[in-house]
């Protein structure tokens, strides 16, 4: 039988056993102040991803030992400039602009100036394709969990709507997707899947990591081989 997943519970969200009462509150304003940024969000990269990768950063943090304050703030924080790189399509890198939006932000907050730089340092490292490489612990919890949230069912169904975001196809059989520019017609859910969403599973840094993303790199590679054959007709 089958367990019917646990309703969201914001203040569930707030228990990490590893937090000081000042340091939950601490992170319960940064959670605040994050959420304004994701008003006119889209929907693959709202305030809900946001929230898959704070559930998966608590899940790969407390196995890895990291600074929970650190990486949940971090979590939090981590798309705060996405809008900027989609309204931009692409040529602006949300990842550099997230951090530099929270240096401002966490200048205003009581916090040890090592965790501070951890925080903004997990934001900018947190890209696949480009950007800083995750140094610390914490900046390498977020990155798995950020894109833990890009493959398996979750990925799948990420990758397709951000698809029709764009307003591409459902496939484009007769080009080489792989060469085909992003925020195009051409930038398929497949595409995704081929340029990114394959590789993922072989970037995880964590070994916590590493077990949830083998299951989901499975589920998702069986998904598109079928998706291939059923869109030819064969099955």
């Amino acid at each position: 039988m089958k367990l019917m997943p646990k309703p969201y519970s914001p203040a569930h969200e707030m228990d990490a056993a590893a937090l000081t009462a000042s340091e939950s509150d601490l992170l319960a304003d940064i959670r605040h102040q994050a959420r304004a940024h994701f008003s006119q969000a889209r929907g693959s990269h709202d305030w809900d991803h946001t929230l898959r990768v704070h559930r998966l950063c608590r899940h790969i943090g407390t196995a890895e030992g990291a600074d929970m304050l650190v990486a949940e703030a971090a979590a939090y924080l981590h798309d705060i400039g996405r809008a900027y790189q989609d309204r931009s399509n692409g040529h602006l890198c949300h990842a550099e602009k997230g951090a530099a939006m929270a240096r401002e932000m966490l200048a205003a907050f009581k916090i040890a100036d090592r965790r501070r730089e951890n925080i903004i340092h997990c934001i900018a490292a947190h890209r696949f394709r480009r950007g800083e490489f995750p140094r610390t612990l914490e900046a390498r919890v977020v990155f798995d969990a950020d894109k833990l949230d890009a493959i398996g069912a979750v990925g799948i169904a990420r990758a397709f709507l951000f698809a029709g975001e764009l307003g591409a196809r459902l496939h484009s059989p007769e080009v080489d997707v792989t060469k085909a520019p992003a925020y195009s017609s051409d930038d398929t859910g497949y595409r995704e899947y081929l340029v990114k969403l394959s590789k993922i599973h072989e970037r995880i840094l964590t070994p916590a990591g590493r077990c949830l993303a083998k299951e989901r790199h499975r589920f998702m590679a069986d998904f598109f081989d079928r998706f291939l054959e059923e869109y030819e007709g064969e099955k």
